[in-house]
């Protein structure tokens, strides 16, 4: 009997746990207009960049935590089904050595690409050696402007980004620092793409209206926590 109680209270704390790594808002964020990008336990709101339903296989949902695995093939990037403006996004990543990845928004209707938030291994991935300036660093609007003042969290543990959109005003923030800040259709930024890969795509980033993506680009990356509220 002694071991059966303690079997049981054994499987209470480890679905507890469970339970506590599951996201959820406080009250406050929900009178602040937070809502849940993602429930932590199924793909309800996202599909594939493609217009496709969520891939079957590739991202995998497990007590909270949303990951690519590409072993048994690319699935391709995922976007949210709802579209957003004026926005503040907040979630943690976690990526593995060597990793690539990215959070993009105002994307090109059609197409997977927009403004990223570069995701990177700097120390040990090549993407950080390339570009200008460093502007391929974590944390960095990828190809375009380089991070400022970042600070960045070992391989294997959280980092908490932000993305703030009003306007056309945009920054960047990695745990708790505002690192990237610019302003959309300014010509100082069409200065910028002019220089930069996205040189022969018309309307770079001006759509008024984004779903946001998590990018594959081939390697083990995590993200949990994914709420935003329109501003």
């Amino acid at each position: 009997m002694k071991r059966l109680i303690a079997i049981c209270v054994t499987g209470c704390l480890f679905t507890g746990l469970i339970q506590a790594q599951l996201p959820s808002l406080t009250n406050k964020e929900k009178k602040q207009g937070w809502i849940l990008l993602f429930d932590g336990k199924t793909s309800d709101g996202w599909k594939s960049f493609r217009n496709r339903p969520f891939p079957e296989k590739g991202w995998v949902i497990e007590n909270g935590v949303l990951s690519l695995d590409p072993s048994a093939g690319r699935p391709g990037d995922i976007i949210t089904e709802a579209q957003f403006t004026n926005f503040e996004l907040s979630l943690e990543f976690r990526v593995t050595k060597g990793a690539n990845s990215g959070i993009k928004y105002f994307i090109l209707p059609g197409t997977n690409l927009g403004c990223e938030f570069q995701i990177l291994d700097d120390e040990n991935h090549p993407d950080a050696k390339q570009g200008k300036n460093g502007n391929r660093l974590q944390g960095g609007l990828y190809d375009l402007i380089p991070p400022k003042g970042k600070r960045d969290m070992p391989i294997g543990e959280w980092n908490h980004a932000r993305i703030i959109s009003k306007g056309s005003h945009v920054e960047h923030w990695l745990n708790g620092r505002k690192i990237v800040e610019y302003e959309r259709g300014s010509d100082a930024f069409k200065t910028l793409v002019a220089g930069s890969k996205y040189k022969d795509n018309k309307d770079f980033a001006t759509p008024m209206q984004t779903p946001i993506l998590l990018q594959d680009h081939g390697d083990v990356v995590s993200f949990r926590n994914i709420k935003i509220k329109k501003l």
